[in-house]
C-alpha cells in the first residue's frame, strides 16, 4: 500500500511538470525574445559615475548604461527585465566569480592581472588618461605644465600618482574623497586640474550645471580598455561581443557616446575591434 501511495504521488508530480512544460517552458531560457515571461538578467554598473553609469531620480544613466542595455536587449531581454547592481571597483572580480550579476560594465578595463580572474567581451571603448582644467585656463597645454600645479585624483587612485612619477614629478598632488569634491576644488580654484580617465572626465564636465565651465586636456596619457566582464569560462562573452558589433555597426553606439559625453566635447577614439586591446 505505501509503495502504491509514493507511485502515485510521482506519476502526479511527473504530470504537473509535463503540463507546466507545455504551458509555459523554461522561463530561464535566455534564447527566448525577452518578452511575455519573468526572466531577469543581472548587470553590474557603477551608480556614481555621471555620464557612465549613475543612479537618478528616474532610473539609471550613462553610456555604460546604454551599452549594457543594448547587449541584454540582443541576449533577448528588454530593459524592465534588467537587474541593476552596484558594481564598485574593488568588488567586481568577487561579484562575477560568486555569480552576483551576469555581466559587468562599469568603466572596467581589461588588465592581464583581471584578465586571470575573469573573462571580458570587448573591449567597446579606448579611453585614455587625462587631465580637466577650467575652460579660461590656458596655462596647461602638456603634461609637464602640471609641474608646480595643484593635481588632483581620489584617494587610492593611481592616476596623479602617475602623473607625478612620469610625466610631472613636482606636481602637487591633492586626494580627495571623490571626483565631485575635486571638481568643486577645480571650480572654485583650490586645485589646477583633475585626472582620471578621459571617458569620466568627460561624464562630469557634461553635467548640465558645469556645461562649458572645463575643459579637457586631451593628452592621452595612458590607453584603458573598457571591457564587458563576465565569469571565467562563461558563454556569454561570445554573445556580448557580438552584440557590441551590432551596436557599432547600426549607429547605436556613436549615438550613445554623442548623448552622454558629447556635451563636454569629448573626443572618442573610434570604436575598437573586438579583442582589440591597446597597451
Amino acid at each position: 500500500m505505501k509503495l502504491r501511495k509514493v507511485t502515485a504521488a510521482s506519476a502526479t508530480v511527473f504530470a504537473l511538470a509535463l503540463t507546466a512544460t507545455a504551458c509555459g517552458g523554461d522561463s530561464n531560457d535566455s534564447g527566448g525574445s525577452g518578452s511575455g515571461d519573468d526572466k531577469t538578467i543581472t548587470v553590474g554598473i557603477k551608480f556614481d559615475q555621471p555620464g557612465l553609469g549613475q543612479k537618478t531620480p528616474q532610473g539609471y544613466a550613462g553610456f555604460d548604461v546604454d551599452v549594457a542595455t543594448y547587449v541584454a536587449k540582443k541576449l533577448g531581454y528588454n530593459a524592465d527585465q534588467i537587474e541593476w547592481k552596484e558594481a564598485k571597483s574593488a568588488d567586481r572580480e568577487t561579484m562575477l566569480q560568486r555569480g552576483d550579476v551576469d555581466f559587468i560594465a562599469a568603466t572596467y578595463s581589461i588588465t592581464p592581472e583581471r584578465q586571470e580572474k575573469v573573462d571580458f567581451a570587448g573591449p567597446y571603448l579606448l579611453a585614455h588618461q587625462d587631465v580637466l582644467v577650467r575652460s579660461d585656463d590656458n596655462s596647461i597645454k602638456s603634461p609637464a605644465d602640471l609641474n608646480n600645479k595643484k593635481l588632483c585624483s581620489v584617494t587610492g587612485s593611481t592616476s596623479a600618482q602617475n602623473v607625478k612619477e612620469k610625466l610631472a614629478p613636482k606636481a602637487d598632488l591633492q586626494q580627495y574623497p571623490t571626483y565631485s569634491a575635486c571638481l568643486s576644488g577645480l571650480q572654485n580654484k583650490a586645485i589646477d586640474a583633475l585626472t582620471t580617465d578621459d571617458s569620466i572626465l568627460a561624464g562630469y564636465a557634461a553635467q548640465s550645471q558645469f556645461k562649458g565651465k572645463f575643459k579637457l586636456g586631451g593628452f592621452k596619457m595612458t590607453n584603458e580598455n573598457y571591457g564587458i566582464g563576465v565569469k571565467k569560462g562563461s558563454d556569454l562573452k561570445a554573445d556580448i561581443n557580438k552584440a557590441l558589433e551590432a551596436m557599432v555597426a547600426d549607429g547605436a553606439w556613436q549615438k550613445a557616446v554623442d548623448k552622454n559625453l558629447g556635451p563636454a566635447d569629448y573626443k572618442n577614439e573610434p570604436a575598437p575591434k573586438i579583442g582589440d586591446i591597446k597597451s
